[in-house]
């Protein structure tokens, strides 16, 4: 028991989106990530604005809700819901809103890649970003913000929008030589609560745990369905970096559980 207690505080950190203002949860310090940072910037009429310094960590912000002005080296940008921005490595960042929550990953790289800007609305309308996966007990809408139309060094991120009582990541595929990953569970008032698993055996899985709003679970490797329960959607952020700078950097690239890679691993249309 002390060794699985052990284990799911490296992989689990519930309530993420408790605290006002800017604070990072999770970090290769104090998880299983190796390159992967998760943080939240949470601003109201009351705490309106943050800065910082990224150093050498390139960072992804998705708005989850509201707008705000983000400032890279003095330009601003205007964001709103589901809108996506990389940041390159040793940028000066500020963010002013009243209103907004925003999901900000990061990881260290060794080059420094141009700052772009993923407007939702144009995401949406690219087939190969923004598309439904899986089948009737599996399906889900599928968003790739910051995917391969942004040129980066290791992250990869979106949000996967699933109807009630439906799985999620099925058919179950791993990454994990080529993308460690997280999920950030959003959107999700109580009652609404769903299962994660984690397991490179399912007689002996690393994590199979109740999520609910605000949880992040972490996916050192193995494979990593989710389900949610009947009557509630299950909405999750994911984030991913690649082992390999540059080079590993490739949605959909997948291997499928043995048993369940009869029809492909739904996510095909990401590679079109």
């Amino acid at each position: 028991m002390a060794i699985e207690a052990a284990i799911e505080n490296r992989m689990v950190f519930r309530k993420t989106n408790a605290a006002a203002g800017r604070h990072i949860s999770v970090t290769p310090g104090n998880s299983t990530n190796r390159h992967l940072s998760y943080g939240r910037i949470i601003l109201s009429p009351h705490h309106s604005s943050v800065a910082f310094q990224n150093a050498g960590q390139e960072t992804g912000f998705i708005i989850l809700s509201g707008s705000a002005t983000v400032t890279v080296d003095g330009t601003a940008h205007q964001l709103g819901q589901y809108d996506g921005i990389y940041i390159p490595r040793d940028s000066s960042v500020a963010v002013d809103s009243t209103g907004v929550d925003i999901a900000e990953f990061s990881s260290d790289v060794a080059e420094r890649y141009p700052l772009q800007v993923a407007q939702y609305s144009e995401v949406s309308r690219n087939g190969s970003l923004s598309f439904k996966a899986g089948g009737s007990t599996s399906e889900r809408h599928v968003n790739i913000v910051l995917g391969k139309n942004v040129d980066a060094g290791r992250l990869v991120a979106g949000f996967t929008l699933v109807e009630p009582g439906n799985w999620a990541s099925w058919p179950p595929h791993e990454h994990g030589a080529m993308l460690e990953e997280m999920y950030v569970y959003f959107n999700m008032p109580d009652p609404t609560f769903a299962i994660q698993m984690v397991y490179n055996d399912t007689e002996y899985p690393e994590l199979v745990t109740v999520v609910r709003d605000g949880d992040a679970v972490l996916m050192p490797s193995g494979y990593h369905p989710n389900v949610t329960v009947p009557g509630h959607r299950m909405c999750f952020l994911w984030a991913m970096a690649a082992i390999r700078e540059k080079e590993d950097r490739q949605f959909g690239v997948v291997n499928v559980q043995p048993g369940f890679n009869t029809g492909g691993s739904g996510l095909e249309a990401s590679r079109k």
